[in-house]
């Protein structure tokens, strides 16, 4: 088939090779060219200075990018190049609100849409064991998950246009709650003179066992934060989280106390540390 991937970021950059790995014909853009003809020079795929000409008669194009801003200013060219019938599948964590707005801007020129974001981090999108959350029509939605399946684990369809936007947030606002208990178990466990390791051997084999205690938790006890996903990234995500329950009337005390947390630790240098960071916050307290 062939296809584009606009946007090579952390996550954008496996995603791409995983499409043309999978024998797919990839063409990619980025708005630094140089990470495009890296990835071209790599993989063996092709790409293009411009998202118009990525995009150009393609029947599938794939985005990843940085916000909501991003997601409107690559889409709306790309789209305008796209073939009729074509599907747009946008893995960026936005808004539910611009996925709407990009959904009505895909069905006035003859396109598809599909908000899809996506949960595994950049482990994930390397190993091609992606968590893909869905919104849109069903008949698109199936077109396109034949090909995301080169690197999801689980392609599910939530609901109309913004139902996957809406799924990863409940995705981050329960990471974060995980993310801060963890933190504050490690914490006490170390001040009641515990081994941590082998109280995690034990915990995590019954109810408090979570995929942020068995893949995080090494990392934690030895202060090792030089990974994984940005607590910048995190608080841009809350941030969509908080301004959706402003409109659907949920409230989010637990995140938003953990927000602030996640500022302390962006004044303490922490901007691009895991979130799992939370615990270098409670030591530094201590």
């Amino acid at each position: 088939m062939k296809v584009a991937f606009l946007g090579l970021g952390v996550m954008g950059y496996p995603m791409a090779g995983h499409l043309l790995k999978a024998g797919h014909e990839v063409t990619v853009f980025n708005r630094t060219t140089a990470k495009a003809q890296q990835w071209a020079d790599e993989f063996k795929g092709t790409y293009q200075p411009a998202a118009t000409e990525a995009a150009k008669d393609q029947e599938m194009v794939f985005m990843c990018v940085g916000n909501d801003n991003d997601v409107m200013e690559v889409a709306l060219p790309a789209i305008q190049s796209m073939a009729s019938n074509a599907i747009l599948v946008d893995h960026t964590t936005a808004s539910a609100e611009t996925a709407r707005q990009l959904d009505l801007a895909c069905k006035d020129r003859g396109i598809h849409f599909i908000d899809a974001p996506v949960s595994g981090g950049e482990q994930g999108a390397i190993n091609g064991q992606l968590t893909i959350m869905c919104g849109g029509e069903q008949e698109a939605f199936e077109r396109a998950k034949t090909v995301m399946d080169c690197y999801a684990k689980q392609i599910t369809l939530m609901g109309t246009s913004g139902s996957g936007q809406l799924t990863k947030m409940v995705n981050q606002i329960t990471i974060c709650g995980l993310l801060q208990s963890l933190s504050e178990g490690l914490n006490f466990a170390e001040k009641a003179g515990l081994d941590a390791h082998k109280v995690i051997e034990v915990i995590s084999k019954g109810a408090a066992q979570s995929w942020q205690m068995d893949n995080r938790h090494k990392t934690m006890i030895d202060g090792e934060y030089e990974h994984g996903f940005a607590v910048d990234w995190m608080r841009k995500d809350l941030k969509i989280c908080f301004e959706e329950a402003n409109r659907n009337g949920a409230t989010l005390p637990i995140a938003a106390l953990i927000d602030q947390f996640y500022g302390d630790v962006q004044r303490m240098g922490g901007a691009r540390w895991d979130t799992s960071s939370l615990l270098a916050r409670l030591k530094k307290l201590d």
